[in-house]
């Protein structure tokens, strides 16, 4: 993009003799100086511009915010702590990913993680061992084994009897030769809220 400057010297034609053919004014003259202006503005951007149209501008300070124009480099300075795959987490409200962009730059971003809070890569863990791997529930549908059950007691009453026996005397126990407790409880899961403490807010993920 070059800038135009006076090839021929106007000005200094009135200053000649009336005898010196150079005062005299001539096509050549103006061809030479209409061929300087056609140079400068053929070089110059549309103002519409187009795809192969490249110039320069001054590029801005991160977190300018005017009607300039955005340089690829402030856009990539802008954008830089939002890269492709990373995580926005705000507690304000967008209507969708244009909202976004507009708030805080990028192309794409996506609603992410509803209802799930985030969780740490674990290699060595294998619920935790892969990006975008999910688990878990905010109930527990797990049924309980006779070791997860807390230490606990039955209260037993022994039925009254005039009769004198041994303790050691099985012929008066029926059944299968051992007196046991009434049964209790129905062997559902146990269910129980298992929800960690939290606070709500807005995840989206950047994809372009």
């Amino acid at each position: 993009m070059s800038n135009y400057n006076i090839a021929v010297a106007w000005s200094g034609k009135d200053a000649l003799a009336d005898s010196n053919p150079d005062k005299v004014v001539s096509g050549g003259d103006f061809n030479t100086e209409f061929t300087a202006v056609q140079t400068a503005v053929n070089s110059k951007a549309d103002l519409a511009g187009s795809a192969s149209q490249l110039f320069s501008a001054t590029t801005a300070a991160v977190g300018t915010n005017t009607t300039q124009v955005a340089t690829t480099a402030f856009v990539k300075a802008e954008c830089a702590a939002y890269p492709i795959g990373a995580i926005f987490t705000t507690t304000a409200v967008y209507a969708d990913s244009a909202a976004v962009v507009a708030a805080i730059g990028g192309t794409t971003w996506v609603a992410f993680g509803a209802g799930k809070v985030l969780v740490g890569l674990d290699s060595g863990d294998t619920d935790f061992d892969t990006v975008n791997e999910t688990g878990g529930s905010k109930t527990d549908s797990h049924t309980l084994t006779i070791g997860e059950i807390p230490a606990h007691t039955h209260s037993y009453t022994h039925p009254t009897t005039t009769d004198s026996f041994s303790i050691h005397d099985t012929s008066r126990v029926t059944g299968n030769g051992a007196a046991t407790t009434g049964s209790t409880g129905g062997g559902g899961a146990h269910t129980h809220d298992i929800v960690q403490p939290y606070i709500v807010v807005y995840f989206w993920k950047r994809t372009a």
